[in-house]
């Protein structure tokens, strides 16, 4: 079943000051040209205000700074809303699928920190989560893992969302 991710919109974005930034992964790429190589670079850039914003940036230039620049003016773009538990985890269990890339993301307890790989734990972290356990299959494509684990965290509901859309009580 695909999900479609529903990003903060313009006004909601201009009211978060503090987002933080962290680089992911820098890739070269080098096109054979009459003089010879020329490089260009694409940067990976998670950023969130690690209190329950989080999201991506892409960025392609000729050189790493501008890149990396694109990419954070590209996360802005890209940011989404997290719903975190009152011991810093998610609220259930949830598997999230992007391409090839399968991210399976455990609420844990109180205590056990963030346990997954460089790719889902900078999401994780940029998002505010303190306790997790994650297991990621298939692709192990960064840009992928990005993508899927942010595929898993659209797909969370609070025990009250869930309340409202079956009409039940808790």
């Amino acid at each position: 079943m695909k999900h479609q991710l529903m990003y903060l919109d313009h006004g909601e974005v201009e009211g978060i000051t503090n987002l933080n930034e962290q680089l992911i992964t820098v890739n070269r790429c080098a096109a054979v040209v009459k003089g010879g190589r020329r490089f260009s670079f694409s940067a990976l850039v998670v950023m969130g205000d690690r209190e329950g914003v989080v999201g991506y940036g892409f960025g392609k230039a000729r050189q790493v700074p501008n890149s990396v620049e694109k990419a954070n003016k590209d996360g802005r773009k890209h940011l989404l809303r997290v719903p975190i538990t009152a011991w810093g985890s998610i609220p259930h269990e949830v598997i999230g699928e992007f391409c090839a890339a399968r991210v399976k993301l455990i609420p844990a307890s109180s205590g056990t920190g963030i346990i997954a790989g460089t790719s889902v734990r900078a999401v994780a972290e940029m998002a505010g989560i303190k306790n997790l356990l994650s297991k990621s299959m298939g692709s192990t494509n960064p840009i992928n893992l990005v993508k899927a684990t942010l595929d898993a965290l659209a797909q969370l509901r609070t025990p009250e969302e869930v309340k409202e859309l079956r009409g039940v009580e808790l």
